[in-house]
């Protein structure tokens, strides 16, 4: 007669037991003796440790730097913001600079319908779409840029090709001053009218005549845009995340300070166990 055990295919046979896993042995006995000195190491560790202090303390510096700028910087955005509307000869009569921004002036001219410029993939608060600049022939016969305003484009929705015409006739525009922004040749040159980047000087010569540095936010015009525009939002003006990130470079300068101490303090330690097993050892022999 065959047993159950034998024709039981559900019951595992003694071959086919997997091997119990041995559980890893704790350590006994003091820590090994380390192979160079412990000051050895220890002076090794705390070269390293002041070389990334060093850095992580400059570059905590360095975001403090940041903050005072961009405080500096918002301070004048309030004050140009709260400035009354200045004419435009008054502030264009030299390169515009961190100092003008922001300030209000009021330009008097004629839109150049044919030769406006569709500037790609930017961003006005939390939406993203695309601006329109226009040269305006002004009153005293210069040409200044005038970004007319900005155009939210939904997920999917593709850019315009052709900017929407301007108004005609003699126009008065009122808006904020800005600088040139830079940026690389691909960014800033136009191509077929569209660019990513608002530089005079690279306008101007796409448009094969001077243009006055900078360039000009519309917020209202007389008479009116005939295309809906949203305004060019102004900058945050907050502190920014630079506090904080220079908090994190000063806290990753403790760490590593304690660190150094905790690591000490490991191996004083296990030099006391050597000590003590060796005096045992010593004591029983």
């Amino acid at each position: 007669m065959v047993s159950q055990q034998a024709t039981d295919p559900a019951r595992p046979t003694q071959q086919h037991r997997r091997p119990q896993q041995r559980r890893p042995q704790r350590r006994s006995g003091p820590p090994p003796a380390p192979k160079y000195p412990l000051w050895v190491r220890w002076v090794a560790l705390a070269l390293f440790v002041a070389v990334l202090g060093v850095t992580f303390v400059k570059l905590g510096q360095w975001q403090l730097r940041r903050l005072d700028e961009r405080r500096a910087g918002n301070v004048v955005v309030r004050a140009n913001e709260r400035a009354p509307v200045a004419e435009f000869s008054d502030i264009f009569s030299h390169p515009i600079g961190a100092a003008d921004e922001w300030k209000r002036v009021r330009v008097t001219g004629t839109f150049d319908a044919d030769r406006q410029f569709v500037i790609r993939y930017r961003d006005n608060s939390d939406d993203s779409g695309y601006e329109v600049v226009a040269p305006l022939r002004t009153s005293d016969g210069r040409t200044v840029l005038i970004d007319r305003g900005f155009i939210p484009v939904d997920g999917g929705q593709r850019i315009a090709q052709q900017a929407p015409p301007p108004p005609t006739g003699t126009v008065t525009v009122v808006g904020r001053v800005r600088a040139d922004e830079t940026g690389r040749d691909s960014a800033t040159v136009p191509v077929n009218g569209h660019a990513r980047l608002i530089n005079s000087g690279k306008i101007g010569s796409a448009l094969g005549r001077p243009v006055v540095n900078g360039y000009i936010d519309a917020l209202t015009m007389d008479p009116a845009d005939p295309t809906t525009f949203a305004p060019i939002d102004l900058p945050e003006l907050n502190d920014g995340p630079h506090f904080w990130y220079a908090v994190q470079w000063f806290m990753f300068t403790g760490i590593g300070v304690l660190g150094v101490v905790v690591f000490i303090r490991g191996d004083l330690r296990d030099r006391r166990e050597r000590r003590a097993a060796a005096a045992k050892v010593a004591r029983e022999s």
